[in-house]
């Protein structure tokens, strides 16, 4: 038992998230002395550290919606900052929500980094097709009632072949439903290793190398359902349309995606909201080179920053 709990821990330990885009962050956020800035991902703290290093005076608000996240992280930056930090949980989608309740009115700046953390991809069970955990996928269980397994448990073909081609873009994704829903009659979907050999079935390695796939073939599914789950890209939308009014004038949003329908998303915001906004990206910020040679999971992060006009 001993040498389990061990192991577990080194595991642990091996697991260092990365904040990405760092130096890009603190340029385009513009932090200035005693302005408040606002992480709505606070994640491991990171990006909050940064922002209060660089400006010795500035205070950061952070939000996360994974409260053992906030258990971990924050207590040693509240510890080292003090007043400067103040950290809260719950899900960006309700920022009006949390900055009535705080009696907030105003930021001189927000971050949104829509990507998962490592540490979460080790430590939430069903996301990583990596090990065999229960089929889950809530990052933030208080919030969402449904688990993946229940989706692949429940849906149809026809929703299942539109998750995954919408959220994942997957061109497997009839083939792969089928199998699902003739899967299931037979037994229930409950841990990653089902869905993970099942979709290996689907995509074999021949198909992998002619279709030129340089990712593992449940990826894409994986990330579907995690998207579907949580209500990713709907929280965004929610997030970015209410975002701007607690905002000051010529203070900025920056976001951080990791994926095609992210960026789409914060890209077309920006641009529907032209009257209020002006686009200080025209194109997006992309990692230097050794930025992703340091941290390989930067390598698809784009960075977009608008300014409150």
């Amino acid at each position: 038992m001993n040498k389990k709990i061990n192991e577990k821990i080194n595991q642990e330990k091996k697991v260092i998230h990365k904040p990405v885009m760092v130096a890009e962050v603190l340029k385009y956020l513009k932090i200035e002395p005693n302005k408040t800035y606002l992480d709505v991902t606070f994640g491991g703290g990171g990006h909050t550290k940064a922002i209060l290093e660089k400006v010795k005076t500035c205070k950061v608000i952070a939000f996360d919606w994974d409260k053992k996240t906030i258990e971990k992280n924050a207590p040693p930056l509240q510890k080292k900052y003090g007043k400067r930090l103040k950290v809260l949980w719950g899900n960006f989608a309700l920022i009006h929500k949390i900055f009535k309740k705080e009696k907030i009115i105003k930021v001189d700046g927000i971050l949104a980094d829509f990507g998962i953390s490592q540490i979460q991809i080790e430590q939430t069970p069903g996301i990583s097709f990596q090990k065999d955990t229960p089929l889950d996928m809530r990052i933030s269980k208080a919030h969402y009632y449904f688990k993946a397994s229940d989706i692949l448990n429940r849906y149809s073909e026809k929703n299942l072949t539109k998750i995954f081609f919408d959220l994942g873009e997957e061109k497997y994704a009839r083939q792969i439903a089928k199998k699902i829903v003739e899967y299931r009659k037979k037994e229930k979907f409950k841990t990653t290793g089902q869905l993970t050999n099942l979709v290996e079935e689907v995509i074999p390695k021949y198909k992998m190398a002619k279709r030129r796939y340089y990712i593992h073939p449940a990826t894409k599914v994986f990330q579907a359902l995690r998207i579907f789950v949580n209500k990713e890209l709907e929280n965004m939308q929610q997030f970015l349309s209410t975002s701007i009014k607690f905002l000051t004038p010529k203070s900025r949003i920056v976001c951080i995606s990791f994926h095609s329908l992210e960026d789409r998303i914060i890209k077309n915001f920006f641009k529907e909201k032209k009257e209020e906004l002006k686009i200080i990206t025209p194109k997006p910020i992309i990692p230097t080179q050794k930025e992703i040679k340091e941290n390989a999971s930067s390598r698809s992060a784009k960075l977009r920053t608008a300014e409150k006009i």
